[in-house]
């Protein structure tokens, strides 16, 4: 009897050395004649595990991690190949691990469960069942679909999914674009590596269905130029998923046609701003473009145009397959279905937490992520990127949906929470989100381009004592000049977290405290 062993391929795990793992593992298989097959699986997303490696069993498969290639000797002695438990780093079954017990997973169900380049594994856990759904039905009927979900983008916007795809699927027909935003470069982010890279079919499947909604034929994929394992898993998926019907030319007996292609994106954070993107995938310097007109009416190479985050689309098959209500029926308020939580920063436990919308930040930090790393009392959290405001303690406890959090100056964004203890000194993290707008700019706003050089001047002012009243009242007026005057959200969005360490952190704002923490200036 054949013993499957599994070990993780994706960034996360490669780089904590799962590689090693693996081979070491199949040498001592070979070593002792056993029979064991090594499977390269996607990673669960609890990444303080990993590498996380598993053991199929008769009552299911058994987790080790995280697993140090120098542990490997030690865990075959211990019986890991039998599924035995007495070895320290066995955690038991995975399935029971509370962190990922207690998850709503919908869009990640399959991820460090099957080969994410076997179609086989795939199609076993209801994978393409989404499309053929898609295939029986009209385009109108697909985004009528969408809508009932309640779906909103997942990359920071939060837009209504299915009112986009309504207004390219309502313009004339001919050539049309699907777009997926795959430039993931918010701080403590990596649900869209996760998903490319342990369930690549899924976004495939996802693309594909939004191609039949709107009636078009050509989808492109704009990856972070920084991924490239997922750029490797990506081309190798969408050759297969060509190969066996499920993409190209006459997509399983239907006559109907999509095409999808991978381009790197050009490196530059501003490139996540969907015209931006558009503009780089043209071949031309990312810009911002002035709105309207919108994507979806004149978009890539002036024709309409689908531009959806990674999360967006890979939502899209569970709402086909098991229909839109059922993924109404998770969450609150307008905030349907899941959101991925990705838990970053000074945390003891990181990694991917899918649950219905409604938990608290409190709940995620400390019910999955344990606290902080270092143990020291949490004092900050900033959600949804380096352009989120800061949270104190008193914010922890409302519920995370985007009216909620935009109620109070939050931002869900998409889903990256970073964690920092009471030694973080707030003013250099004001500072920082200036400096990193001066860096990232497109440019071509004067609010933006402007406003953050002279947003760090300002700061730097304050912090060394020069006229610290005025200064402060200065750097209100740049922020509001920033939030309404700016092209698009990268300069709009820059003042919030400067803005929430003006008010809800103002004592590290202080020379004095600039001092004592070592910031800059002193």
């Amino acid at each position: 009897m054949t013993t499957t062993v599994y070990v993780p391929c994706d960034t996360t795990a490669h780089s904590l050395g799962a590689d090693k793992v693996a081979s070491l593992l199949e040498r001592a298989a070979r070593e002792r004649s056993l029979d064991v097959t090594i499977k390269r699986n996607g990673s669960r997303g609890l990444f303080w595990l990993e590498p996380l490696v598993e053991v199929d069993t008769p009552e299911g498969r058994v987790a080790y991690g995280p697993v140090d290639p120098s542990e490997v000797a030690s865990l075959v002695e211990a019986g890991l190949f039998d599924g035995a438990q007495t070895h320290e780093r066995a955690l038991g079954l995975t399935e029971e691990i509370e962190y990922l017990k207690k998850q709503q997973r919908l869009t990640f169900s399959r991820i460090g469960i099957t080969d994410p380049l076997s179609i086989e594994d795939y199609e076993t856990y209801r994978g393409f069942n989404g499309l053929k759904s898609a295939i029986a039905r009209d385009s109108q009927s697909i985004v009528d679909e969408v809508k009932t979900s309640g779906l909103r983008g997942r990359g920071g916007a939060a837009f209504p999914t299915g009112i986009k795809w309504q207004t390219v699927h309502d313009e004339a027909p001919g050539q049309k674009y699907i777009v997926c935003n795959a430039d993931e470069g918010d701080s403590g982010t990596f649900a869209d590596r996760l998903v490319m890279e342990c369930d690549p079919y899924l976004l495939i499947e996802g693309m594909t269905i939004a191609g039949l909604a709107v009636g078009a034929d050509q989808g492109y994929i704009y990856l972070r130029s920084e991924y490239p394992i997922a750029h490797r898993i990506l081309n190798e998926a969408i050759v297969r998923a060509t190969d066996a019907g499920y993409l190209g030319m006459n997509i399983l007996d239907s006559g109907r046609n999509f095409h999808l292609e991978v381009r790197l994106g050009a490196g530059a954070y501003i490139c996540g701003e969907e015209t931006s993107l558009l503009e780089s995938l043209e071949g031309r310097r990312g810009l911002v473009r002035a709105k309207p007109p919108l994507p979806a009416i004149e978009g890539l190479f002036g024709r309409p145009t689908v531009v959806n985050n990674v999360l967006s689309l890979a939502a899209i098959p569970y709402i086909l397959d098991h229909g839109g209500q059922a993924y109404a029926d998770y969450g609150m308020g307008r905030s349907r279905g899941t959101i991925a939580m990705q838990l970053a920063g000074n945390v003891k436990r990181g990694g991917l937490v899918e649950l219905a919308f409604g938990t608290t930040l409190s709940d995620l930090m400390n019910d999955f992520g344990g606290g902080t790393l270092s143990g020291r009392p949490l004092k900050a959290v900033q959600v949804g990127g380096p352009l989120g405001a800061y949270l104190p303690e008193s914010q922890w406890n409302n519920p995370i949906d985007y009216e909620g959090f935009a109620a109070f100056g939050g931002v869900v964004g998409h889903g990256g929470v970073v964690m920092f203890d009471d030694s973080v000194d707030m003013g250099d993290q004001a500072r920082f989100a200036m400096e990193f707008c001066t860096v990232e700019s497109c440019g071509k706003c004067t609010p933006c381009r402007i406003g953050a050089v002279r947003g760090v001047e300002v700061i730097d002012r304050i912090r060394a004592g020069e006229n610290a009243e005025k200064n402060l009242t200065l750097l209100g007026e740049l922020c509001e000049t920033m939030v309404d005057g700016s092209l698009c959200a990268m300069g709009g969005m820059t003042p919030f977290p400067v803005q929430s360490v003006m008010t809800h952190f103002p004592e590290d704002l202080t020379p004095q405290y600039a001092k004592e923490a070592g910031g800059t200036p002193c």
